[in-house]
């Protein structure tokens, strides 16, 4: 059984939670794309995590996790985030971690590229998180980068660096006139930060065929939302690669494969962090008001979300387009002591009222139109079942899931492992 846990919309939806709750079941969880330029917060009985890099299965022992060819990845921010898990008890050895020989290696001359070029643009910046991962992909597609399993090969790998790193320097030196890069500091870099993965570092493709031959239940993890995906999202206010389901057996390795089930998470109001078109966007005390109950601060960068109501338009597109078959709407209990509960039930563009999501200006000008629907009072985080919660809470879940056409599942009423309630099944 292949799995995809995927973002529905802007990303920060609470993947990693649901992936750490859905684990339990999961013999792999695979991370498939990006970087560590966003990050997935679990909060469990052993403390709280933030993730980066590495999958969030990760803080199950019995479970195998893959970072996947579709990755690129940070060597020292990798080395450090295995350590902050290890200080805390997590253990991890070539038995429960396992990275792919293809992904790509994000260098120190991306991350510089990255502050430079949003440096440049000022007020017209794209929002990038500066973790260089914009650069590394495009070197990726330029074929002017280094994969993991180019560690192996140190001879032809230190060769290649000396010619890639003149190159780069063109644009370093030459465009942006910041100092230029030396060689050998950065081969230094990468042997220092290499060696203490290089164990992890394998086949993956190879081990993932022989593990869905076996039967093995396989969960497929996405960083950030359908909204943020370099084709399908609000360009080019995107991130550089893809995020939707359709993309995991290929991100993963192992393409060949077809995923059987797609959860879609989305939170029960709509957040966003960095730059570009949000339509549900509210401001002012009621929107900081949201912003507090609901800690909405990026988990990788800290910066504040932006913050909203339920946007229905937004939702069904990320729906369509990520091919979610069940959703788990996450942080109901945040929005527990509102009196009314906005929520964005179309857009409205020139003064027409339209339900489908739209693109390029006319996202740009859309305007939100908004319902609001009857809130409730009580605290709803000891909920766990359906019963239990408020008639106003369960009529709101019932809105959602009819608006969006597609079927609420799971719904979370708190941050903790056991603060879910499965529905419809």
């Amino acid at each position: 059984m292949l799995t995809a846990i995927v973002g529905i919309n802007w990303g920060d939806e609470g993947k990693g939670r649901m992936v750490d709750l859905l684990s339990e079941k999961q013999d792999v969880v695979i991370r498939y794309q990006g970087g560590n330029n966003a990050g997935h917060t679990v909060i469990n009985p052993r403390g709280k995590f933030i993730l980066n890099l590495l999958p969030s299965g990760i803080l199950r022992p019995e479970v195998v996790n893959v970072m996947g060819t579709g990755m690129v990845v940070d060597l020292e921010h990798l080395c450090k985030e295995i350590g902050r898990l290890r200080e805390k008890g997590i253990v991890i050895t070539k038995e429960n971690l396992k990275i792919s020989d293809r992904a790509t290696i994000c260098m120190p001359y991306h991350v510089m590229q990255d502050c430079l070029e949003e440096d440049r643009l000022r007020d017209a910046k794209f929002g990038s998180t500066r973790r260089g991962i914009a650069p590394v992909y495009s070197d990726k597609y330029m074929k002017k980068a280094f994969r993991m399993g180019d560690l192996f090969q140190p001879e032809t790998m230190r060769a290649r660096l000396d010619g890639i790193v003149e190159w780069k320097n063109l644009t370093i030196e030459g465009a942006y006139k910041a100092e230029a890069y030396k060689a050998d500091d950065l081969w230094n870099w990468l042997m220092t930060y290499s060696e203490p993965i290089m164990e992890f570092i394998c086949d993956t493709g190879e081990y993932l065929t022989q593990a869905e031959e076996e039967g093995k239940q396989i969960l497929f993890e996405a960083q950030l939302g359908a909204l943020r995906d370099i084709d399908f999202g609000i360009y080019p206010y995107t991130s550089s690669s893809s995020t939707i389901a359709a993309y995991a057996p290929i991100g993963a390795g192992i393409p060949g494969m077809k995923i059987d089930n797609v959860i879609g998470i989305m939170k029960a109001y709509s957040t966003c962090v960095g730059e570009g078109p949000f339509t549900a966007e509210m401001f002012g005390e009621e929107a900081e008001s949201l912003r507090q109950a609901g800690g909405e601060y990026g988990a990788a960068t800290g910066r504040p979300r932006r913050v909203g109501g339920f946007d229905v338009v937004a939702s069904k597109y990320g729906v369509q387009v990520q091919g979610a078959n069940e959703i788990a709407l996450t942080k109901l209990d945040i929005l527990s002591g509102m009196e009314k509960i906005p929520v964005v039930k179309s857009y409205l563009v020139d003064g027409k009222e339209i339900t489908r999501f739209p693109y390029g200006k006319e996202l740009e000008e859309a305007k939100p139109n908004i319902i609001y629907l009857d809130g409730w009072k009580e605290d709803i985080s000891s909920c766990r079942t359906m019963e239990e919660l408020p008639k106003q809470a369960i009529d709101y879940i019932a809105y959602i899931e009819a608006a969006i056409g597609c079927p609420i599942t799971y719904v979370s009423v708190g941050a903790e492992r056991e603060a879910i309630i499965e529905k419809h099944k």
